[in-house]
């Protein structure tokens, strides 16, 4: 085994010289091909197809399930997320009986390999689901799927603090939940008012004691840095007050300002927002932080406990990557209901509608409301594998690949390794006869990396420089 595969692999390095030199706009690659290239020519027969494939080869493997609950009470002027601010909450009980049609569908059709290893409920804010009606969704998803036992499956939510008290918390996990995600952000008072979003610490806290209390076998909470009125010193304070309430994971995502895309970021100033090198010594002092409080940089934007299960897998060469981030599960079919949300299945990806009038009208009709998708072929296969594991494993064996496909890798990629020679002579990287190694500086820039294999990425941009329409701007900076 290569050396970043065992426990003491080095530790992430912050060389602000070169993230600021390297930096670009770049997927995050929850899958690959992005979703940016899912087309309206796939649609439910495609799906169908799919499935029909996969039954055709027999087999019992284990499920990944995902429920968009889009609703907000109020909006965060940072958010990104597909989402409806409402606080009519009929909305949410319309809603309800909708997805758990689109629920009752998808458990006929994997009817016999219909075993759920996995659930995330994402949002929006799954919690604006009142308790009665999470209890019933529950029951309805284990009345049309078969669930792995609580000791071995993995159940997440999302929760936000200000919408659950102690008692509601006790009852999640009673219904079937054991991991909880917590949206944060910054703990300061003046940060939290831009962006809208009041959330005293006290209250967070109380809240991630009630989920130990009752039982969660893993607390995450969100960060972001970026945000208006942020500076090292709030970003110091939050910080202390994350490592003494002790997460098992925390997620620091960089605030990506792209307003042209999201109307509740023209809510922000641009004067209140940092500047580009006072967010980079913000990254620089979260790693710091956080590493020397004992987590482990897992990658992307993720750190975790030592003993938390994601560096486990990741030491094991188990970790996985997929739309909700990293994961300790191998890859597996991914079945989505709600609106927006996607499936991952036998090698096609399929996104619903984003509009709840498309959702239920399709739904009214009898069919899964199937927007967009896309149909993987060979090359995409190839390339999701080396992307899927130079982002959970910061390093790549040229054998293995050779052995799962049919190709030279150094004559079937030669343009690839001629861009990744760059980012060697950068230090991003090492390159030898039998691995692709990233190095501690440049597991921080793993997109930059991981952009090198993005045929599709590259063939857009190469007609651009080409003379070809300009493509608008779509991803987040790499850092």
């Amino acid at each position: 085994m290569n050396a970043l595969a065992s426990p003491v692999a080095p530790s992430v390095q912050f060389d602000a010289d070169l993230i600021s030199k390297l930096t670009m706009s770049g997927p995050r690659y929850t899958s690959y091909p992005t979703a940016d290239r899912f087309t309206p020519d796939f649609g439910y027969g495609n799906f169908l197809e799919a499935l029909a494939s996969l039954k055709m080869r027999g087999g019992r493997r284990p499920l990944s399930l995902y429920l968009h609950v889009p609703f907000c009470d109020t909006v965060c002027y940072y958010c990104a997320c597909n989402k409806i601010v409402t606080k009519d909450r009929s909305k949410a009980a319309t809603y309800l009986s909708y997805l758990k049609q689109e629920v009752s569908m998808q458990g006929k059709l994997f009817s016999g390999m219909n075993r759920v290893e996995q659930l995330h409920f994402g949002g929006g804010t799954p919690t604006y689901f009142s308790d009665a009606q999470m209890g019933e969704l529950m029951e309805h998803l284990r009345r049309n799927f078969e669930f792995a036992p609580d000791a071995q499956g993995e159940y997440s939510i999302e929760i936000d603090p200000r919408t659950v008290d102690r008692e509601r918390v006790h009852s999640l996990r009673a219904q079937g939940f054991n991991r909880v995600s917590l949206g944060v952000q910054d703990f300061d008072p003046e940060v939290q008012r831009a962006v809208n979003r009041i959330q005293p610490a006290e209250d967070t806290i109380a809240i991630m004691n009630a989920a130990r209390e009752a039982g969660f076998r893993s607390i995450s909470i969100d960060l972001i840095y970026g945000l208006p009125k942020q500076n090292l010193q709030t970003m110091e304070q939050t910080l202390s007050k994350v490592i003494v309430a002790n997460p098992d994971r925390i997620a620091l995502y960089n605030y990506a300002h792209m307003p042209h895309l999201f109307k509740p970021q023209r809510r922000i100033a641009d004067a209140d927002l940092p500047s580009p090198t006072l967010k980079l010594d913000m990254l620089a002092l979260c790693i710091s932080r956080l590493t020397a409080a004992g987590y482990v940089y897992i990658g992307m934007d993720h750190f975790a406990k030592p003993e938390d299960d994601l560096a486990v897998a990741q030491r094991q060469g188990r970790l996985h990557r997929n739309f909700q981030g990293y994961s300790t599960h191998a890859e597996m079919d991914l079945v989505a209901c709600g609106v927006s949300a996607i499936s991952a299945v036998n090698a096609t990806y399929s996104q619903n509608v984003k509009t709840l009038d498309e959702y239920y009208e399709l739904l009214d009709q009898g069919k899964l409301p199937i927007a967009r998708g896309y149909k993987l072929d060979t090359d995409d296969l190839l390339r999701r594998i080396i992307i899927q594991m130079l982002m959970c494993n910061f390093e790549l064996s040229v054998e293995a690949i050779e052995q799962a496909y049919p190709v030279r890798f150094r004559s079937y990629f030669a343009a690839e390794l001629e861009k990744l020679a760059e980012l060697e002579r950068e230090g991003l990287l090492h390159m030898d006869e039998q691995w692709i190694t990233v190095s501690p500086k440049g597991r921080l820039l793993i997109r930059n990396i991981c952009m090198v294999f993005d045929r599709h990425l590259n063939r857009t941009r190469e007609a651009a420089a080409a003379g070809g329409e300009a493509q608008p701007l779509r991803y987040s900076k790499t850092i």
